[in-house]
């Protein structure tokens, strides 16, 4: 009949039966599954955009809306009204993305490391900063789009635009 020694074949057979062996496999395969796709919706949210804390996306969005329309709306005063809140939100987003530095310069030259297209914005932050401390500053209109356009740009490359 059969030439397997009966204490071999004891020692093989399953205790539990077949069944539960393709049921405990089929589970452990789901559990497999599941795992793998949580990591992956991990790994997709972490390399896409930087988890933020204090103003939102939409927050900023909201706000550079605001900004653009003090720059088409206000005259050359808005102009520089438009420039003087693109920074503070330029800072407020890199204080978001808890990018270390007492000021938005410290916290600029923090960030050129992970995002070396940043030194574009320079010239608007000195831009804003001549605005601020030399009261005698004039700026053109050319002047004050391209510095909001460089706002624009650097928060397009901290993906919070």
């Amino acid at each position: 009949m059969n030439d397997i020694p009966l204490d071999l074949a004891l020692e093989t057979a399953s205790p539990r039966g077949f069944s539960y062996d393709i049921v405990l496999m089929i589970f452990l395969g789901a559990v497999v599954l599941f795992l793998f796709a949580a990591m992956m919706i991990v790994l997709r949210r972490l390399l896409t955009r930087p988890s933020m804390h204090g103003l939102t996306r939409e927050q900023i969005r909201e706000r550079w809306e605001e900004i653009e329309r003090l720059l088409g709306d206000g005259g050359l005063m808005g102009a520089k009204m438009a420039i003087v809140e693109a920074d503070k939100l330029l800072d407020g987003a890199l204080k978001s993305l808890m990018i270390p530095g007492e000021t938005l310069g410290e916290r600029l030259k923090s960030a050129g490391y992970k995002y070396p297209e940043l030194k574009h914005v320079w010239f608007a932050h000195k831009l804003r900063n001549q605005l601020v401390h030399e009261h005698s500053f004039e700026i053109s209109h050319g002047q004050a789009k391209k510095a909001l356009h460089e706002f624009k740009k650097a928060l397009k490359v901290l993906n919070v635009l």
